[in-house]
């Protein structure tokens, strides 16, 4: 029998890579006709990256991504409130990447029909819902077929019709007022390239990094940026329209006078070839994602703000959990909920300490004591509050440095080489 996956996403895809690495049969159902590098840039912590080294895909993940260096925080008037060191600066075992999701979706799907066969993944399949059975699971797809498997994982996203077979009443994404618009544009690389900026305030704020090393000529490389405003919730902002090309009219102005001498937003938002529009939304925590032969993983399961860099290293670290507990407990329900009972906990958390703004907290606090200006950030915060800040959510999201060194494999290499 095989284990059914619903979505060839970054989740899906990682599922699929790491079931094939233990030995499981599978096939992955995806909606789209097409598999391609959509999307913007994203960031791949040390606790992620390390299992996608395990996977074998060290040397891909050297020639597409950048290992990043450095991760600061500056105030609306660019002042440098906390940079620390990132990835192996800062004593990780691994790096951290910044990366195309799309690009990094595309070289999961390659590699893993390069190992499994290109009949593993099954485009133009929109799965629908799921069925379970006493010895298996059934999914249900658009086009009436019913695809029988030993477990059904729901890897299908943030509207995941898994998951509202689930929950029916649950209703749509939540939207917390905030718009996010999105590009990637060829500029100068700042602090040396392989840094991230987070700029500005609860209101108002840019996200910039490089997905591409900087040409050492002319020092530019290919930024991706996220700009980011708040609005009223109560009235509303284009809610149809999600991932819509933007109009730069609705936001550039604000934006007009964040230039410094190490970035120059307005020129980065303009030298944007597309721009797109993005309502941030997550959804509540779940009180359960596992019915007998069928759990929820990824965006499916947590979808959450896209604050401290975490959702796509989540939806990899589900992968992992889950091939470890088929290994641990074979293709069976208590596998599921193992699996749930590990992660689940932690996804809570994370999805709620990003509702607080995570670590991206500490630019409203210096926001709310000085304005953004200052001379000496101690005279404001003291550095050790600084480094406290930094590390809780490491610790909460499973990537502080010392206990994920020290942790051992999620899927030891006695069971990945099976």
């Amino acid at each position: 029998m095989t284990v059914l996956i619903a979505g060839g996403g970054i989740a899906g895809l990682t599922l699929g890579l790491t079931l094939h690495q233990i030995g499981v049969p599978f096939r992955i159902f995806e909606a789209t006709r097409e598999i391609r590098p959509l999307g913007v840039g994203i960031n791949l912590q040390p606790n992620a990256v390390r299992e996608l080294f395990d996977l074998g895909l060290q040397p891909d993940l050297d020639r597409i991504a950048v290992r990043t260096r450095q991760y600061g925080f500056y105030s609306k008037l660019g002042k440098t409130i906390w940079e620390e060191p990132r990835g192996t600066w800062a004593g990780y075992a691994w790096p951290q990447y910044s990366i195309h999701r799309g690009w990094l979706q595309m070289l999961l799907y390659d590699r893993l029909r390069e190992r499994a066969g290109p009949d593993c993944v099954v485009t133009g399949a929109r799965a629908t819902g799921f069925e379970t059975t006493a010895s298996g699971a059934v999914l249900r797809l658009e086009d009436g077929r019913r695809e029988e498997g030993e477990l059904v994982i729901a890897a299908d996203g943030i509207h995941s019709a898994l998951r509202a077979q689930m929950y029916p009443e649950e209703g749509p994404p939540i939207w917390n007022g905030c718009v996010l618009w999105r590009g990637t544009s060829r500029a100068d690389a700042f602090f040396g390239g392989g840094a991230m900026a987070l700029i500005g305030h609860e209101t108002q704020r840019l996200v910039a990094y490089p997905i591409s090393d900087p040409d050492a000529d002319t020092n530019i490389a290919t930024i991706n940026w996220i700009a980011e405003k708040r609005f009223d919730p109560g009235h509303g902002w284009r809610r149809e329209d999600w991932n819509r090309k933007a109009d730069l009219a609705d936001f550039l102005s604000d934006f007009e006078g964040w230039r410094f001498d190490w970035i120059d937003v307005p020129a980065l938002i303009r030298g944007a070839d597309e721009v797109f529009e993005y309502p941030m939304v997550d959804r509540d925590p779940l009180p359960g994602w596992t019915e007998g032969r069928v759990t929820l993983m990824g965006d499916a399961a947590h979808p959450t703000y896209p604050v401290g860099s975490n959702g796509a290293s989540q939806a990899i670290i589900d992968a992992r959990v889950i091939g470890a507990k088929l290994v641990e407990h074979g293709l069976s329900g208590a596998a599921l909920s193992s699996y749930e009972a590990e992660v689940r906990p932690v996804a809570t958390r994370v999805g709620l300490a990003n509702r607080g703004s995570g670590p991206d907290a500490i630019l409203q606090r210096v926001e709310d004591l000085c304005g953004g200006d200052f001379e000496r950030i101690e005279d404001v915060i003291p550095r050790a509050d600084l480094a406290a800040h930094a590390e809780s959510y490491k610790k909460l999201a499973g990537f502080s440095i010392e206990e994920l060194n020290a942790r051992p494999p999620i899927l030891p290499a006695t069971a990945a080489a099976g």
